[in-house]
């Protein structure tokens, strides 16, 4: 007899699915975070420079990337690509979509080698003993930028203070070479506290202050390359890998219903169910999609679609040794789940390998390439299994044909 409470209960299911997919896309579209290579954004070429007070060695090199990161990290961007290029050189990829490119050059583009010179001009210390710096408004109600040293740099300050007091001379700030700022003390200080004035608005003076803020660069650069990437190209490549993935889900969806019938078309609507899920995972956790990363995705398709070609084939083989449809979908799971379940964490340790020795595009390709495959499990040990039980309890289908079964032994 057919149970229709369990085909209402399957309808219902499918009616969420396909509510989710109609409704959800749309917010996908609006939200999933773009890569370089799709939205375009900025690239940055430098060159670090020797001089008299740096070397350039692979050490001076690392530390000037980490203070370049914290930079582009201030800018709320999502996995840029800041890292080594040769003995001397540093490229910077920043995906733009919401920033405004020229802040982002600025920001990216000075050196910020914070300087206090002395009355004969020379160099009495750097932003190398800088601890803070931040925003406030002096008595005229005028954005200046605070500073805060540390115990290093508080006594040479007060050094200053006292010399200059003397002389009645101001005291040049220096930022990259050009004076800031040439404040005259009015008293000795001895707290560590300075502050920059005349620095244009308030947003000129934050970005100041979060240069000064991500600390000094261990070398001097220079830019050999800036300009603004396009996404042209990337919309163009976005296009045909979507497209090769709808022919590539379209031909796999054709597979699984000739060989394995009714398993098949459940197998090819926990795709779907799979897709979004990934989708939707991928937004709500701020992933950044690139080239690669829907390289990763399309990959992990074929591995939701292996699981379960795994599963149906236990699945076919206990029903051929005479077991019924239910007790031959429990055990056919209950057989395929260790094999899954080994060759998926293999897969995971690798992303986990090109996650943390990789950087920017191959870091993106191992995250997609782990959500797809835990998402792929969850896929088909739970929500495949779930459908099959319930068109196998339904009793609306009792003959091994159609499970894909020519003949029981």
């Amino acid at each position: 007899m057919i149970r229709w409470k369990s085909i209402v209960a399957l309808a219902v299911f499918i009616a969420i699915v396909a509510g989710a997919a109609v409704f959800g896309i749309p917010v996908i579209e609006r939200d999933i975070n773009l890569g370089l290579d799709l939205q375009g954004g900025v690239y940055v070429l430098l060159q670090a420079v020797e001089t008299d007070r740096s070397e350039v060695t692979d050490e001076s090199i690392s530390g000037t990337i980490e203070v370049l990161r914290n930079r582009v990290d201030q800018l709320g961007v999502t996995e840029p690509v800041i890292q080594q290029e040769g003995n001397d050189r540093i490229r910077v990829e920043i995906a733009d979509a919401d920033q405004d490119p020229e802040a982002v050059l600025e920001l990216i583009g000075q050196t910020a080698q914070l300087e206090f010179l002395d009355s004969e001009g020379e160099v009495a210390f750097t932003g190398a003993n800088l601890q803070d710096a931040g925003v406030t408004f002096n008595e005229y109600n005028q954005p200046v930028v605070f500073l805060e040293l540390d115990d290093e740099g508080s006594r040479k300050f007060e050094e200053l203070t006292r010399t200059h007091l003397q002389t009645g001379e101001s005291i040049p700030i220096q930022l990259d070479g050009e004076v800031i700022s040439s404040p005259v003390p009015q008293d000795v200080i001895t707290d560590g506290q300075a502050v920059i004035s005349g620095v244009g608005t308030v947003d000129e003076a934050a970005i100041l202050a979060s240069l000064l803020r991500s600390g000094a660069l261990p070398l001097e650069l220079e830019q050999l390359e800036v300009r603004s990437v396009g996404p042209e190209l990337g919309s163009r490549a976005l296009e045909a890998s979507l497209y090769a993935g709808m022919i590539g889900l379209f031909l796999v969806m054709l597979f699984m219903v000739v060989f394995y019938r009714v398993p098949g078309l459940i197998a090819s609507f926990s795709l779907v169910v799979y897709l979004l899920l990934v989708m939707f995972t991928m937004v709500g956790i701020g992933v950044v999609l690139s080239l690669p990363g829907i390289a990763g995705l399309i990959l992990t398709i074929g591995m939701a679609v292996d699981a379960n070609v795994i599963i149906f084939e236990r699945i076919k083989e206990e029903i051929r040794n005479g077991k019924t449809l239910k007790s031959g979908l429990e055990s056919g799971f209950r057989r395929a789940k260790t094999t899954i379940l080994d060759s998926n964490i293999t897969t995971l340790i690798v992303a986990f390998v090109l996650f943390s020795m990789g950087a920017g595009p191959t870091r993106g390709f191992a995250v997609t390439l782990s959500i797809g495959v835990i998402i792929s499990m969850m896929t088909a040990l739970f929500i495949t299994r779930i459908i099959l039980g319930v068109v196998v309890n339904s009793n609306l289908i009792k003959n091994p044909k159609f499970f894909g079964v020519r003949q029981v032994r």
